[in-house]
């Protein structure tokens, strides 16, 4: 993370500003500029909360004192003091997204780790396509981003948040898994901020942004609504929350899948993988090349996890979720995209 960038984060739970102490820092290459950046470092906010950066990421999530131990043992003093007092004062807190964060952590690290930056278009669509996509849903343009700044509240590999970084005056790029270290890895943009961070406790300033985007996000939580009005006041008044769910279909094999899914995502993770390459991958692969789809075999393993592994996959109405946006006060709402498997939805903050 550049310096810079610290006034855009909160504490996720104390919505505290952040005070940070430097470890070390080092030089990155940017498309147009080398910049210092914080490579590691300890963020300080209210109430004893503590959240390290560790390889120029923040980590923000309410449980990065447990997830990170090791790299705090080692360079807070306190850690042992700071993390009794966390423990005492908010066990319900911990407990809870510890639970729920376990198994959506995993499952979305695994896919995401098999994504080659190079060769594999996501979803389906290359760069420009992603791009494309992103203004229809959002009914923005080219030119009307030059001016915005993004969150990109669930970025997955990063890729299309760098696309917008281009056209956007600045993005915050969050994601819950580990596939945030390698977003951050591969991204050549100076305009953007890669944080760790959970969808219903967001680290960032409230009522900043212009664009708020969740694609594919809210559905696999524990929680799809309560998690939209989690995340909805970080959009600035007059701002745009722009929102991709998954909708209810009348296919007798899509219904099979997620009857089988119920099941399959209870199970642990390496034995899902090895069980879902022997049996639905052959038979997806078949199907897929004689309708003569051209995913690469990783683009169809992605699409697998993404369906079987997550322990949430929630799937609702259009109506349903245009409720949800005028309770939260949002004007102007609208189903902008449709497709096989779902629809985006967008509202104007009021």
């Amino acid at each position: 993370m550049q310096e810079a960038n610290l006034s855009l984060l909160r504490c996720p739970v104390s919505k505290s500003a952040l005070t940070l102490h430097k470890i070390s820092t080092e030089i990155k290459k940017f498309r147009n500029s080398d910049v210092e950046i914080i490579q590691d470092g300890i963020l300080y906010a209210a109430q004893h909360w503590f959240y390290p950066v560790i390889n120029g990421i923040p980590r923000l999530t309410v449980e990065a004192f447990i997830d990170y131990q090791e790299f705090l043992l080692k360079h807070c003093p306190d850690y042992s003091v700071r993390r009794q007092a966390l423990e005492e004062q908010f066990p319900e807190v911990i407990a809870k997204v510890t639970k729920k964060n376990k198994k959506t952590k995993e499952s979305f690290s695994l896919e995401w780790s098999i994504y080659h930056y190079d060769a594999d278009k996501t979803w389906d669509a290359d760069g420009p396509a992603m791009f494309s996509r992103f203004l229809k849903e959002t009914k923005e343009t080219e030119a009307s981003l030059l001016t915005k700044t993004i969150f990109d509240a669930g970025c997955g590999n990063g890729y299309l948040s760098q696309i917008i970084a281009t056209h956007a005056e600045f993005v915050v790029a969050m994601d819950f898994s580990n596939s945030i270290e390698r977003a951050y890895h591969n991204n050549v943009e100076g305009n953007i901020l890669f944080i760790q961070g959970d969808i219903q406790f967001p680290p960032v300033l409230a009522s900043y942004f212009d664009i708020v985007q969740c694609s594919g996000i809210l559905m696999h939580t524990n929680n799809t609504e309560f998690s939209l009005t989690c995340i909805a006041p970080t959009v600035k008044k007059g701002g745009k929350l722009s929102a991709w769910l998954y909708h209810p279909r009348k296919d007798l094999i899509h219904n099979f899948f997620n009857r089988i899914r119920k099941y399959t995502s209870k199970f642990p993770l390496r034995f899902q993988y090895y069980l879902l390459m022997s049996t639905i991958f052959p038979l997806s692969y078949i199907v897929k090349r004689l309708k003569g789809n051209k995913q690469n075999k990783r683009e169809m393993i992605i699409d697998i996890l993404d369906w079987f592994t997550p322990e949430f996959r929630w799937e609702h109405t259009h109506d349903e979720a245009r409720s949800w946006f005028r309770s939260l006060d949002y004007t102007s709402v609208e189903i902008t995209t449709e497709d096989t498997f779902g629809f985006n939805i967008t509202g104007v903050r009021s």
